[in-house]
């Protein structure tokens, strides 16, 4: 039985303590937050305490640490607890910083202690299903990836302002994809964006609609599509085109019922955000991670990877600043 330390009781956090506490190897041990209250709430709602995460971080009785915090902390988080002796599993971003992210990976790696980073979409059925299809040979060999990845609505302004901007806020899951569905890093980015959703994002020197192009060495092309609002629900989509054939994996909808009149045809919308959609992910994530840690096997998501993505972003945002195609440096 794995014994948790969840820091982070907001709605990351809850939404790992639900899977923790579900999983029948893991039990959730003691929850922090910076507001106190939060964390008193989420640890008696699942009837444990409520600590600091610098006990919680030390305790010997507990053996992995979940990550939920704002992006700020986790390099700092993820040193003290590797340090430690636990395994972690951290919420993406690693940080804000390229090189910070890159200093916390070089301590980490003094330890013995695994670090998983949270990119759930990897363990969606459909994502992961395409993924081995692709494995497989089912398409041949891939050679133009289609990333979509369309938000209801933005966040309030206040968030954008702290988030490190969109490509490390929103595309990073993005990235991460691209590199877990193409196999490999891509060497060139270019980027564009604007802020047309609202001009708020933009003045906060943010944007809300950006297209990134990415050149792999042997020639294959990735390209992503971010936007802040989609009025119609979160739209999910990934295209695989391969020498023979092509794998599509499409959104998730409300419901499986389709209208079909003289008027037209009318199905249900995309669910309407990134907890109905991806709820299955969180849970196959987690349990990946336990899987890894009490087996004593890789973990499906390394700092490595985490760190790849954040390069990516850092490479697309110097991209949209100069108008360059911009080589990436990892």
């Amino acid at each position: 039985m794995l014994r948790v330390g969840l820091l982070g009781a907001g709605r990351i956090g809850q939404v790992h303590a639900v899977n923790i506490v579900r999983n029948v190897r893991s039990s959730l041990a003691a929850v922090s937050d910076i507001h106190a209250s939060a964390a008193e709430e989420l640890a008696a709602k699942y009837g444990c305490a409520a600590r600091s995460s610098d006990e919680i971080i030390n305790d010997p009785e507990i053996d992995a640490i979940l990550i939920a915090t704002s992006t700020d902390t986790h390099s700092d988080l993820i040193e003290a607890a590797t340090a430690a002796g636990k395994a972690v599993l951290c919420e993406k971003p690693v940080d804000l910083s390229l090189a910070r992210a890159k200093a916390c990976l070089a301590a980490s790696k003094g330890t013995s202690s695994p670090v998983m980073i949270g990119f759930n979409r990897r363990f969606d059925p459909s994502f992961a299903y395409l993924k081995e299809q692709s494995v497989n040979g089912e398409i041949g060999k891939s050679e133009l990836l289609s990333l979509t990845s369309f938000d209801p609505a933005p966040p309030p302004v206040s968030y954008i302002k702290v988030s490190g901007g969109l490509f490390r806020d929103m595309m990073i899951h993005d990235f991460d994809m691209a590199n877990f569905l193409m196999g490999d890093r891509p060497v060139t980015i270019r980027a564009v964006g604007t802020s047309q959703v609202d001009p708020a994002i933009g003045e906060a020197g943010d944007v809300d609609t950006a297209v990134v192009t990415m050149t792999y060495s042997d020639g294959r092309i990735a390209v992503i599509k971010n936007s802040r609002r989609a009025v119609y629900g979160y739209d999910q989509r990934i295209e695989l085109l391969g020498s023979d054939g092509l794998l599509q994996a499409n959104n998730i909808l409300e419901n499986t019922v389709t209208k079909s009149t003289t008027a037209g045809v009318v199905s249900g919308k995309p669910v309407h955000f990134f907890l109905e959609r991806y709820m299955p992910a969180y849970a196959a994530e987690w349990e990946a991670f336990v899987e890894a840690t009490l087996s004593g096997a890789p973990v499906p998501v390394s700092l490595e990877d985490g760190i790849a993505a954040l390069a990516m972003a850092e490479a697309a945002t110097l991209s949209l600043q100069s108008g360059q195609t911009v080589d990436v440096e990892y």
